[in-house]
Formats: structure tokens, sequence, C-alpha cells
């Protein structure tokens, strides 16, 4: 038996599930990252590397489907394992059409759950990663150094490319001046110029052209922050 810990990414809105679930993991020796809204899943699902995926299907911001969807167009193939209180055939077709690997409903046995997160585990070694960071409507591929809005895709020059990409890695966080200038530019010291105040107009723009949402804020006497673009 494959005695290999795994990394899940656990997406529930229920804190008695997930502690259930958690539990379970635990005293497998596999690691549980809890996400309980699927925005947030979404944006950790791009940034960093799961052995498997565990998905409820019914949740606040998202459905389980569209964020099925969303990973997949992403380039994301992280074994998805819906579990889910709907559990008609219906249902379960329709989370593998949406582009999952499993399907099990609730309530079910924690023993075959585990063993079905090994078997999908399994079967998907050798595949790679992709690194797509999402949020919201944005996604940033940042291998092929790609950006897309609603699936529109973005012409983005080489500097707009590392701006976006520094805002989508700081999503909902306030990046500041001083922060673009060392991280993005690699400067210690500030300029005196207009180059960040430049370069944040052409990337708003092209982020913003055709959209009614949108994209970027400027916080006034502090920085600016990246919209979800809806």
């Amino acid at each position: 038996m494959d005695k290999t810990p795994l990394r899940i990414l656990y997406v529930e809105d229920d804190a008695r599930s997930a502690a259930a679930v958690s539990e379970l993991a635990e005293q497998n020796g596999d690691v549980i990252v809890w996400e309980q809204e699927g925005s947030g899943a979404l944006l950790r699902a791009g940034m960093e590397a799961f052995d498997v995926v565990i998905l409820d299907r019914m949740l606040d911001d998202i459905d389980g489907l569209t964020i099925t969807r969303r990973l997949r167009e992403s380039g994301i193939g992280t074994p998805i394992l819906i579990l889910s209180a709907l559990g008609r055939s219906s249902d379960r077709t329709d989370g593998l059409d949406a582009g999952a690997d499993d399907y099990m409903a609730k309530p079910f046995e924690p023993g075959e759950l585990m063993a079905r997160l090994r078997a999908l585990h399994r079967r998907s070694q050798g595949r790679e990663h992709s690194a797509v960071i999402i949020y919201g409507a944005f996604e940033c591929h940042l291998k092929a150094r790609t950006a897309f809005r609603e699936n529109r895709h973005l012409a983005l020059s080489p500097k707009e490319f590392e701006l976006f990409r520094y805002f989508m890695e700081n999503a909902g966080e306030t990046v500041t001046r001083e922060m673009l200038l060392r991280d993005v530019w690699k400067m210690d010291f500030d300029p005196q110029t207009n180059v960040v105040d430049v370069n944040i107009g052409r990337l708003r723009r092209k982020l913003e052209e055709g959209f009614d949402a949108p994209a970027l804020e400027t916080i006034w006497g502090s920085g600016y922050r990246i919209l979800d673009g809806r």
C-alpha cells in the first residue's frame, strides 16, 4: 500500500466537515490545507502544488463545478475529487463532465475517501503542475508569461507582465510604491521619477479596456490594489 503523505487542498465551507476530514487525513500522515471559499481555493490552487483537491460543490461564493472548469481551463491538472451532498447520477455526471476526476456523495466512508485520494494521486504521478495564479476574473500564467481576463488574452509588455504578476501574487493586498521599486524594478531607492506611475497607467488601460469593472484601485497615500475584475 502506498504510504506517501499527500498534500491535499480541501475546499469546504462547513467547518465541522472540514475538521472531520482534516482529522482523518492527519491520522494517515497527510497534510490538509483548508480553504473555506472558492475564490481563495482558485488563488491557492494556482500558486501552490497539491497532490489532490477535495472540492465541495455548494460553496457560498463560487460553485464547485465552476471552480473545476476554471482550474482545467487554466491548465491545472491536479486531480479533483468532488465531495458533495448532491449524489444523484446526473450530479455525478455533471461533476465529471466539468473536469473532476472522481465524485463521492455525502455521507461517505472515511476509509474509502482516503483510498480514492491515493488512487487519484497514483494515476496522476508524472503530470506537471502548471503554475497559474487565478484571482477573480484574472489569470496569470507564470511559465507562459501570459495574462487573461475572463478568458480574453491581454497583450502585455514584459515589464507590464512583471507588474501584473506582482499584483496577482499580492492579490487583495495594498502594494506600495516602495514595494514596486524594490521587487519589480530592483531598486532600493526612489529615483524621484514617474516610472512607476507611467507603467501603472499603461497596465491599468490594458487590464480595463473593453471591460466595465475596474481592475486596479488607487489607495491614495498608500499604493495600489488589484481588484477581482468582476
